[in-house]
């Protein structure tokens, strides 16, 4: 009888599990995929997500694994440059793991700290007690079925969550898809980070990973991924061309493809009820935005961490559990409320006018810089940012004159 089942081992359910079983519970992870393995990602981390690993002192080991750091970084949004960073909660650096790295690397922590990991495990159904979630239903690589049971299950186990069906946590808050992706691994190119917006809906990016190569991405609206299948790797090229020529050129020359170009059609944005008798949702189960702003990784490990509290204030009797794990689902609705909006807007590709005011305005003084690059590292609460009185700041600092100031989205 464990305390906790994880479903899904990637970077919500290990380090939950890592924490828990710190905290001295037993802890079961299971995931259908072993380790090392890799998955669809953006790898991009945050400096808020980067300071859970510091904390957790898991960091150096990431570190170690020869992932290069990203000190600077450059966006563009349909002409408006900004470049910078800013440090938040003492992090001055952030990294793009491979996932083949980082998730094993979690693995092996939650491992390190007590919880028992079962890798070729696929869930197959839920048990039930008196209308709680007890335990689960699985078959291991040769087939055979076993059965886990726990004080609570909680399912790590992705944007397609079958913890999340099983439970038939309903979906709200739903935004619509806006864009695809494509992406690869590329050798030969010396680039920082860098997020470029063409004016005809399209973008670029490009951040340094693992063994000194680079993760290279293009999106598009999901209306042209039909004509981008018909020839992708002429239209890959294409969109850094009509962008930057000059970093088109530089692809073209310098940039070895090591690896297929995989695409992304994601699903729609969408919060899902992620707490119930017995079970939660953390992660993509119950928190999924498009990849535009790379807050995935992130977001997984500082509501991980936020869930792992409140099952221990639950599992020790501070309160009772089920209303613990409920006040996790309403501290992380309240806190990414901000950040998912933001994505649902700036993935559309075109920003309405307050936006583009705003980061004009961002871009055009330090503290404009400085404001706007704690705000896209997680040290700055959007409802902080784009207050009318810190607005006034950052246009006076721009020399933005009052006819033109805008406070409100409502405005464009």
């Amino acid at each position: 009888m464990y305390d906790v089942i994880v479903v899904g081992a990637r970077c919500a359910g290990s380090p939950l599990a890592m924490l828990l079983a710190r905290k001295g519970h037993r802890v079961l992870v299971v995931d259908r995929s072993t380790f090392p393995s890799d998955t669809v990602s953006t790898h991009y981390m945050h400096q808020v997500g980067v300071a859970r690993l510091k904390e957790w002192g898991l960091l150096d080991k990431l570190v170690a694994t020869g992932v290069t750091p990203i000190r600077r970084l450059n966006f563009s949004y349909t002409g408006i440059t900004l470049r910078g960073f800013a440090e938040v909660e003492g992090i001055d650096e952030v990294y793009a793991p491979r996932r083949t790295v980082l998730d094993n690397l979690l693995v092996d922590a939650a491992r390190a700290a007590g919880a028992e990991v079962i890798e070729g495990f696929t869930v197959t159904g839920l048990l039930w007690q008196d209308g709680r979630v007890c335990g689960v239903k699985g078959t291991v690589a040769d087939g055979s079925e076993q059965e886990f049971r726990a004080s609570f299950v909680v399912g790590a186990d992705g944007r397609n969550s079958t913890v999340g069906d099983l439970v038939d946590a309903e979906y709200h808050t739903v935004r619509p898809a806006s864009c695809f992706v494509y992406y690869s691994y590329y050798d030969g190119l010396d680039w920082e980070f860098h997020h470029w917006t063409g004016f005809d809906k399209q973008q670029f990016g490009a951040w340094p990973t693992n063994d000194n190569q680079h993760l290279v991405t293009v999106m598009r609206p999901l209306d042209r991924f039909a004509e981008f299948r018909t020839d992708v790797d002429a239209n890959f090229q294409q969109v850094f061309d009509q962008i930057m020529p000059e970093f088109g050129a530089q692809l073209r020359d310098n940039g070895k493809r090591t690896e297929q170009l995989r695409s992304m059609r994601y699903p729609d944005n969408y919060y899902r009820r992620s707490a119930g008798p017995g079970w939660a949702l953390v992660g993509d189960a119950g928190y999924h935005k498009d990849p535009f702003t790379g807050w995935g990784i992130s977001d997984a490990l500082v509501y991980g961490e936020v869930l792992a509290d409140q099952l221990h204030a639950g599992l020790s009797g501070e309160q009772p559990i089920d209303a613990a794990v409920r006040e996790y689902e309403r501290i992380r609705d309240e806190r990414s409320t901000d950040t998912f909006n933001f994505t649902c807007m700036i993935s559309e590709l075109k920003a309405p006018p307050f936006y583009e005011t705003v980061f004009r305005a961002a871009s055009a003084s330090e503290l404009g810089l400085t404001q706007f690059f704690r705000l896209i590292g997680g040290g700055l609460h959007g409802k902080e940012f784009f207050a009318p009185e810190h607005l006034d700041t950052l246009y006076t600092a721009a020399g933005t004159p009052a006819g033109e100031r805008m406070y409100s989205a409502d405005e464009s």
